[in-house]
């Protein structure tokens, strides 16, 4: 069987990167064109815990927020499903190996130049980082894990949302 086949016969897709790289919004498109169900994991830690990321962060710190997020990827069920994890979610070796073992882990790969005119809120968007971590290094940290797990890589470089989605399906079923 294509290797390319058996990403789409998984039924999962799993995206990761950075803050502003798109995953939600691209995985909202892309489980409508795949017929599948969406999860956010952001979504499924401010649920749990019943706050926002920023305030778990501002009052358990950003370890607290990772292991929130560890949690989830270890037990939502994603069968499925289109799942947009938060862009620290590669800080958990338990939680990747679970998500790469029943998913295809797609990377949105943007530059950071683009990142940082996307995230005007790093400061308050709740990110899990170290308080003194300015986004370019945390760029540099998380690029060699999103490259590690990743079984797809979409370069979003100078694409559109439109763009992204298009190259993305090509990748999936082909």
């Amino acid at each position: 069987m294509d290797a390319r086949r058996d990403h789409i016969n998984k039924q999962t897709v799993v995206l990761i990167g950075m803050p502003g790289a798109g995953k939600s919004t691209i995985g909202i498109l892309l489980a409508k064109e795949l017929g599948l169900d969406f999860l956010d994991t952001d979504i499924s830690i401010q649920v749990q815990q019943g706050c926002t990321l920023q305030q778990i962060s501002d009052q358990s710190g950003y370890m607290a927020l990772r292991q929130y997020e560890e949690q989830v990827l270890l037990s939502e069920d994603i069968t499925g499903k289109v799942v947009s994890t938060g862009g620290s979610a590669v800080y958990s070796e338990t939680g990747m190996a679970r998500l790469k073992a029943c998913a295809t882990v797609v990377f949105l790969d943007v530059s950071l130049a683009q990142l940082e005119k996307r995230v005007h809120n790093f400061a308050s968007r709740g990110i899990a980082r170290r308080p003194e971590q300015t986004f370019a290094d945390l760029f540099a940290e998380r690029q060699v894990l999103y490259q590690q797990y990743a079984e797809l890589r979409i370069d979003c470089s100078n694409l559109g949302i439109e763009e992204v989605l298009q190259a993305l399906m090509a990748e999936l079923t082909q």
